[in-house]
């Protein structure tokens, strides 16, 4: 990943992470030293979801399934640039 992307990737998840609080979530932002940052977040039952963004040809994508998870299935990922990005990962990731 270029450098560019890892920031502007870093600028979509700090984005998600503050539309999160705003509705009640809390989150971390994990930056590991060599790997993507993602977003940790707390859901039902003391279970954490891990929130990725990846870049695909069509703009950027929230995904919190396995990176080796069809990430187009339903219920699993939400383009990040959509206005209730937060509000779908907090009625389907985190239950």
């Amino acid at each position: 990943m270029v450098a560019q992307d890892l920031q502007e990737g870093f600028v979509h998840l700090v984005r998600l992470g503050w539309d999160l609080h705003g509705l009640g979530v809390g989150t971390s932002l994990v930056l590991p030293v060599g790997g993507r940052p993602v977003l940790e977040v707390l859901g039902a039952g003391e279970t954490r979801v891990r929130i990725a963004v990846v870049r695909r040809e069509c703009g950027w994508a929230f995904i919190w399934r396995p990176w080796w998870a069809r990430w187009w299935r339903p219920g699993e990922w939400v383009w990040a640039e959509a206005d209730n990005a937060a509000d779908v990962i907090a009625s389907a990731a985190i239950v």
